[in-house]
């Protein structure tokens, strides 16, 4: 399961995964889409809150994640949603790492 592994050390020598592979990826995760920005692959997902306190304790677990992965993310906080958005901008596109911390902040919610 891709939220029990860790993120590697991603360089500009890394490869971008692959059409087939990030489609691959993006089943074993719930409600991601991928999005194209500039050329850019992006993975995406809004959350939905009841309030701002709840989204910004969420967009707060997400900023600890990434810190612990050293791989950051987009995060846009509004009252009752956040828009989180991962790629690699070593690669100028989508890592594994990106859809490993996906995964992880899914557990927030779950948990």
């Amino acid at each position: 399961m891709l939220n029990e592994l860790q993120c590697e050390a991603c360089s500009k020598e890394s490869v971008a995964l692959s059409e087939s592979e990030r489609q691959s990826l993006i089943l074993e995760l719930n409600d991601w889409k991928i999005f194209d920005r500039e050329g850019i692959p992006q993975l995406e997902k809004v959350y939905r809150f009841k309030n701002y306190k709840l989204a910004w304790s969420f967009s707060n677990q997400v900023s600890e994640l990434a810190e612990q992965e050293f791989h950051h993310p987009s995060i846009l906080l509004e009252w009752g949603k956040v828009t989180v958005t991962w790629w690699s901008h070593s690669i100028k596109g989508l890592h594994k790492n990106d859809f490993i911390c996906a995964a992880k902040c899914d557990e927030f919610i779950e948990n």
